[in-house]
């Protein structure tokens, strides 16, 4: 049975989607030799997903450094603390390696945010947003783009929340870590998708409020 799909999924309708969270093991980094370790572990996979978190600025003017790494495999999310650590060279290696894809949405404004912390020069990465243009879809949210390939939520409570707090709740932990688990969902189906050709893409018209059918 082909899976049904929308160039642009009804925002409405995310409310009404049952959850999704990451359901593996996170572990917060806070040091050098910790991040050491986890970007060894992390090189050795063969699929990461990655994003950031900045705390948010409600003042005019007001800015702040990208607070949080978070990259991931299927079974291990790691978060990196930057606000603590800094742009430590492991965290560099793992940024400038090209062995290893990493999956992101919207990685230019990642990238952005990241080398105002520290240059260097941007490995193998993968942007979702480029792969679901490619199959028709034209929404470039990470909720509405899960939403519309898996009919699940992320729940995007904590996304403004204080990335700097001294502790980071267990409610941020699992928010950051399943924004960068999505990722290699996404990815993989993706793929598979373009591979297959099984699915139907349903053209949402907004003018005329149809809609039309084509076979990819």
């Amino acid at each position: 049975m082909k899976k049904t799909i929308y160039n642009k999924f009804d925002k409405k309708l995310i409310s009404s989607l049952p959850p999704v969270a990451f359901s593996g093991r996170i572990e917060v980094i806070i040091s050098e030799n910790e991040a050491n370790k986890a970007v060894d572990y992390l090189l050795s996979q063969d699929l990461l997903g990655i994003d950031t978190e900045t705390r948010p600025s409600f003042r005019r003017g007001e800015q702040h450094k990208v607070s949080l790494l978070q990259v991931c495999d299927d079974n291990i999310c790691f978060l990196f603390r930057l606000n603590y650590i800094g742009m430590s060279g492991s965290i560099i290696r793992l940024l400038e390696d090209k062995t290893v894809k990493k999956i992101g949405l919207s990685l230019h404004d990642d990238m952005i945010m990241l080398h105002r912390r520290a240059a260097f020069d941007a490995g193998l990465f993968v942007d979702l947003q480029d792969l679901v243009g490619e199959i028709g879809i034209e929404d470039l949210s990470l909720q509405k783009l899960y939403a519309n390939i898996f009919g699940k939520r992320i729940i995007k409570r904590q996304q403004l929340s204080n990335w700097e707090n001294a502790v980071l709740t267990e409610k941020q932990k699992l928010y950051a870590a399943t924004d960068a688990w999505t990722c290699i969902q996404l990815y993989k189906e993706l793929v598979q998708m373009k591979e297959t050709k099984d699915y139907e893409l349903v053209i949402v018209d907004d003018t005329a409020s149809e809609l039309t059918c084509s076979n990819q």
